[in-house]
């Protein structure tokens, strides 16, 4: 490879596969939604660097059960990862999830393509 879109191919230098298409698609979708996108934000940025149910949905005007199906979607799109301890859940960020879609989204520049 001579150059980093060479060597990294995103989504913005060469044609996605089907199958990844599929996965991304996903991954918007459940980050499309305000509620979902606040979620993913207060668990990644949460001081512990995971957060529980409980803190999660004070921060809402919406029911318990709603808060679960959004976190549910982020789950399945493989953005956190969920844990029982007793009687609470605790989430966390899939931190190779998002890093892998920045990537996706980066189009990678040479320093002559860069412009002034």
């Amino acid at each position: 490879p001579t150059t980093a879109a060479d060597c990294c191919p995103t989504l913005l230098t060469s044609a996605v596969d089907e199958q990844e298409a599929i996965q991304l698609a996903r991954v918007f979708k459940a980050l499309g939604d305000p509620v979902r996108l606040r979620l993913l934000s207060m668990i990644a940025s949460h001081p512990k660097g995971e957060a529980c149910v409980c803190d999660l949905t004070a921060a809402f005007d919406l029911s318990q059960p709603t808060i679960s199906h959004h976190l549910k979607l982020l789950r399945q799109a493989g953005l956190i990862t969920a844990e029982r301890r007793g009687t609470w859940v605790y989430y966390r960020l899939v931190a190779e999830a998002t890093h892998h879609l920045a990537q996706v989204l980066t189009r990678h520049t040479t320093p002559t393509e860069v412009k002034a």
